[in-house]
């Protein structure tokens, strides 16, 4: 039963984490957010509301949000506008770190912890 526990809290944490920059609101037009700006090849895809590491292993630079739409967020990066996914294959499975870590290819979250999978 503990494990079980343990288990449903884990993957509570993991949904909250993965949904920290998606949906409800929490991201809007205006507001600054965390992303890999190694181009739109780049397989990480990162955002997150902390500045950080991306999965890809280089830094995250700040960008301005210029539109949110359903699983995605604008931002101009270099006089381009550029999109980003909202919901990560993985995502920052820490618990109250706050860095809301999100990307599309494993590795660290912007804290320096190892992303998980995110669960559908």
């Amino acid at each position: 039963m503990k494990k079980f526990v343990m288990a449903l809290v884990a993957a509570l944490c993991l949904g909250m984490a993965a949904g920290a920059l998606a949906g409800g609101g929490a991201i809007k037009a205006g507001d600054e957010i965390y992303v890999c700006n190694c181009g739109e090849k780049c397989p990480c895809g990162e955002i997150a509301k902390k500045a950080g590491r991306c999965t890809c292993g280089k830094d995250m630079v700040k960008a301005r949000v210029t539109g949110v739409e359903k699983g995605k967020v604008v931002v101009t990066l270099d006089g381009r506008e550029r999109e980003f996914k909202t919901v990560g294959k993985y995502a920052c499975g820490c618990a109250g770190c706050g860095c809301g870590s999100t990307a599309q290819s494993a590795g660290k979250c912007a804290c320096g912890k190892p992303m998980k999978e995110a669960k559908p």
